[in-house]
């Protein structure tokens, strides 16, 4: 079975919005594109090659798609990361019926909850998600991510867009590894582990103020 892999940069805030450049996605008004740049590192980039190293397809949205598109193709496969995606397959989530040029391209078609599911179930590399903040909404909301690859930047940016948006389903995670580069970059590999658990640091009698307290909240 094929494992769904969203490969993340994320700020202490959640925001995954532009990271790689100002005229990234400025969409909502966001101005901080490119806020990864200053915090780039050997062990940042070395973690980003481990990522890349096992088999993959990628699985974008197609906003995210365009942005790669317009940029890999054009770096040369002296690149090896261009020459990685430019030969795999690409999966894209899009509503409209723009052509989809990058070679070796598909549309993931109208149901594309139905279509990742069947794509799971198939043989083939893992599905590394990059980018693509509204596909996975959609696919926290169903359940269908495996593992979160994450770099967390040392920097709040206050809004845009966010990994776990609102309507994220509550779930606990499994940190599977982590480390952290000289520049403060956390990096860090979870993976959804079931309901979330909860318990009470409360006095098992209750004082009459706490109840008060409680009575007072309902």
């Amino acid at each position: 079975m094929r494992k769904v892999i969203a490969a993340t940069f994320i700020s202490l805030d959640g925001v995954m919005q532009a990271p790689g450049g100002p005229q990234e996605d400025p969409s909502g008004g966001f101005e901080h594109g490119g806020w990864t740049f200053h915090y780039f590192d050997e062990a940042t980039g070395k973690a980003l090659f481990e990522v890349f190293e096992k088999p993959f397809d990628l699985l974008l949205g197609r906003k995210t798609y365009d942005i790669f598109a317009a940029h890999w193709p054009h770096v040369g496969d002296d690149d090896p990361i261009a020459k990685q995606f430019n030969r795999i397959t690409k999966y894209v989530a899009t509503r409209g019926s723009g052509k989809l040029d990058w070679n070796n391209s598909r549309s993931l078609g109208s149901d594309v909850v139905a279509a990742i599911k069947q794509l799971k179930a198939g043989e083939g590399p893992d599905l590394l998600i990059q980018g693509s903040s509204n596909l996975i909404q959609t696919l926290l909301r169903n359940g269908l991510i495996d593992e979160f690859s994450l770099l967390t930047f040392p920097l709040v940016l206050g809004g845009g867009k966010k990994l776990f948006g609102d309507g994220a389903v509550p779930t606990a995670m499994k940190l599977l590894r982590s480390q952290i580069s000289p520049t403060g970059v956390i990096i860090a590999t979870y993976k959804p582990d079931g309901p979330v658990k909860t318990g009470s640091f409360a006095l098992p009698d209750p004082s009459d103020d706490e109840i008060e307290r409680r009575n007072r909240l309902e």
